[in-house]
């Protein structure tokens, strides 16, 4: 089988619309995509969104919240230990976990894994595979700080949720969508999600400008 997805694990942190914004931005690159949703995510996105995600009306659920067509998104029972991310012989391009909950940042660190989400994380750096952790929560105490530099001292990449304002970005889409980006960028997946900084003060695109015009 040819097929070499992105695997994508929603945790129970706030922020699942950076979830939706990365999952967009996997599916309009024409990327297969692997999703797990945790117990608590599905309790945030219904919060956060008015959206579910149910197992056995995934496919729906998860075209109805994201607006796309999910014709190459495999959706695996977060409860499933059996399912193929669990084996390093299921073939991934790699792993995002947007957003991580400090609970699931330990469950990786330590290796003690209890569900679907942390199972895959840890196939992932095992496997020598790039994995993306945006992290979704502040102040950190000391032990999460140790638990993501030891993700980061096995090749895991650690992005905090941190938005930028210098993309032009004038509403809180837009902040989701650059952050978004940012996690594409690091998985080498093409996107116009957000401007990118040129060195040029005053920058325009579409008509929208955004910088400091120095006359």
């Amino acid at each position: 089988m040819n097929r070499r997805p992105w695997l994508v694990g929603i945790t129970g942190a706030s922020g699942t619309p950076y979830a939706a914004s990365v999952l967009r931005g996997l599916i309009d690159a024409g990327e297969p995509v692997d999703v797990m949703v945790s117990q608590a995510a599905r309790l945030t996105l219904l919060d956060e969104t008015g959206h579910s995600v149910r197992d056995r009306h995934w496919r729906e659920d998860l075209s109805g919240w994201l607006e796309r067509d999910v014709a190459d998104v495999r959706y695996w029972p977060v409860g499933d230990l059996a399912a193929g991310p669990s084996s390093g012989s299921y073939r991934t391009r790699g792993m995002i976990i947007v957003p991580a909950t400090t609970a699931t940042v330990a469950a990786v660190a330590t290796g003690v894994t209890h569900n679907l989400v942390q199972r895959a994380a840890d196939v992932t750096l095992k496997e020598g595979r790039k994995l993306v952790v945006v992290l979704r929560e502040t102040p950190l105490r000391v032990s999460t700080l140790d638990n993501l530099r030891t993700l980061a001292a096995e090749g895991a990449v650690i992005m905090p949720a941190s938005p930028a304002f210098y993309a032009g970005a004038r509403d809180v889409a837009a902040l989701v969508d650059f952050m978004a980006g940012r996690v594409l960028d690091q998985c080498d997946v093409d996107h116009d999600l957000y401007l990118r900084w040129t060195g040029t003060l005053g920058a325009a695109r579409s008509g929208v400008e955004w910088g400091v015009r120095v006359e």
